[in-house]
């Protein structure tokens, strides 16, 4: 569907491809067994496939009652018609996997489908939403009213089959990123923060994730973060919040100082945030080391205002500039990317002792950094096996390489964070190496057959072979070259 269906406008020289796309944002109350409500926030990114549909990547988060930590990732297809004037409907369905909170969600697959009736105000849509909230093999059947807010973008890129063509026109291609970082640190809790189970930590909680950030100014920037608990006893605690800031240069370009406020959900893992709320602030300095990459070191403080915890955080993080539309004197250059989503099985231990089988939806990003070599970032969440609340963030390095006709070949190397779901992750901190075959069904769309190993970092935890089957969309996104 995304490469031959996709709407598209181009011009008859230049192989850049523009696509309307919109950022979905939403927020409804929806109603568990007992007549408990939790207040429950979806993002989404979607890419018109011509004929008023359009489908792309998704997430949902609990953000208020007493759930926090329940998330799910997934994609989100939907439908969309002008009515009368800007009376706008829009219809959809949301299916993905994961879980938390200890909510009833069984396996954790979690469907939505939604009729939206929304009013066109030219660069955003905005109305109410009508929903049912339904985990497949759970407990949780809701049907409510929503409020929901539709930003319209571009998703501008090169096709795979034309990769080699150098695009003229300048600006931010892909979803319009500038930069991305991948984050090591610690939460040190308050002495007043306690754990769900009422218990004191004990120790710091260690954390990996990454930040993907757009530049609206000189100085001011908006992104969005995800992390996941990788030591401290709190696996399965994850986060996934926006961010806005500001920085300057402050030492010939080469030191940069700023601060940051994020607003967010968070959660799980024995980790008492209330309803999910999350609210962090920090202030930072940046080397740079070279012309694209840079080195970070933040501090500041984390609080959940509907549960106990507060914690001082630090933090290090290698930030890579990406494609940086201001910089016109650069070399124009197209970079590979790919956009995967799939499922994985494997037994996986649980903390009972007992292994049993899991299913995860996979989302991956890959971004290319030679003709060969890419790096990944991927989101899992368990949709099937009795593992409802299974998350994992993974990230790391991967080869690829061409074989024979339309067949490929790759490997990859991931670390990263998972836990949830009763999964025994020994803390959180895991590696999954694989390899894979792959056979293109068109320029730009590849089916991909995986095999490999998903091992939690401390003995006598995970440690279980896998296999995965995906669908990968590569393209190109067209840039001019680093700051």
């Amino acid at each position: 569907m995304a490469t031959t269906g996709l709407a598209w406008a181009q011009t008859s020289t230049d192989p850049l491809v523009t696509a309307p796309a919109q950022i979905k944002l939403g927020i409804e109350r929806v109603k568990l067994p007992g007549d408990e409500r939790m207040g429950l926030v979806g993002t989404s990114y979607l890419i018109d496939m011509g004929h008023g549909f359009s489908a792309g990547p998704a997430a949902y988060g609990a953000i208020s009652g007493t759930r926090g930590g329940l998330f799910t990732v997934g994609a989100e297809a939907a439908w969309q018609h002008r009515l009368a004037g800007p009376l706008t409907i829009d219809a959809g369905l949301y299916a993905g996997g994961g879980g938390g909170g200890s909510a009833p969600v069984g396996g954790g697959l979690m469907l939505r489908p939604h009729v939206d009736l929304l009013w066109d105000f030219g660069p955003f849509l905005a109305g109410l939403s009508a929903s049912q909230v339904r985990f497949a093999n759970g407990d949780i059947n809701s049907r409510q009213l929503g409020l929901v807010w539709s930003a319209k973008t571009d998703f501008r890129y090169v096709p795979g089959d034309r990769l080699s063509q150098r695009s003229e026109i300048s600006g931010r291609s892909g979803m319009g990123f500038d930069r991305v970082q991948a984050v090591f640190g610690t939460y040190s809790p308050r002495a007043s923060a306690r754990r769900k189970s009422g218990l004191p930590y004990e120790g710091k909680i260690g954390f990996v994730g990454a930040r993907m950030e757009r530049a609206v100014s000189d100085h001011a920037y908006w992104g969005l973060e995800a992390a996941g608990a990788s030591s401290g006893g709190v696996a399965g605690y994850a986060e996934y919040l926006g961010t806005v800031g500001t920085e300057t240069a402050i030492w010939s370009n080469a030191l940069v100082v700023g601060a940051r406020v994020a607003l967010g959900m968070g959660g799980g893992g024995d980790v008492d945030v209330g309803g999910g709320l999350l609210l962090k602030g920090g202030v930072y300095g940046t080397v740079r080391l070279t012309r694209e990459l840079g080195l970070s070191i933040e501090g500041g403080l984390t609080r959940a205002p509907q549960g106990s915890f507060k914690a001082v955080h630090g933090a290090v993080s290698l930030n890579w500039i990406l494609d940086d539309p201001t910089d016109v004197v650069a070399p124009l250059r197209n970079t590979r990317t790919e956009w995967i989503g799939g499922v994985e099985h494997y037994r996986a231990l649980r903390k009972t002792g007992v292994e049993r089988e899991i299913q995860n939806v996979t989302l991956k990003a890959n971004r290319f950094v030679s003709d060969h070599v890419y790096l990944s970032g991927q989101a899992h969440g368990g949709y099937g096996g009795g593992a409802g609340g299974y998350i994992a963030g993974l990230f790391g390095v991967g080869v690829q390489a061409p074989l024979w006709g339309p067949v490929h070949a790759g490997a990859e190397m991931l670390i990263g964070a998972a836990g949830g779901g009763g999964v025994e992750t020994k803390g959180g901190a895991v590696m999954q190496p694989s390899a894979y075959l792959g056979v293109k069904v068109s320029p730009s769309l590849s089916v991909r057959l995986g095999a490999g190993q998903i091992k939690a970092l401390r003995q006598g935890g995970l440690d279980a072979p896998v296999v995965d089957l995906s669908l990968a969309f590569t393209f190109g996104v067209a840039g001019h070259g680093y700051r």
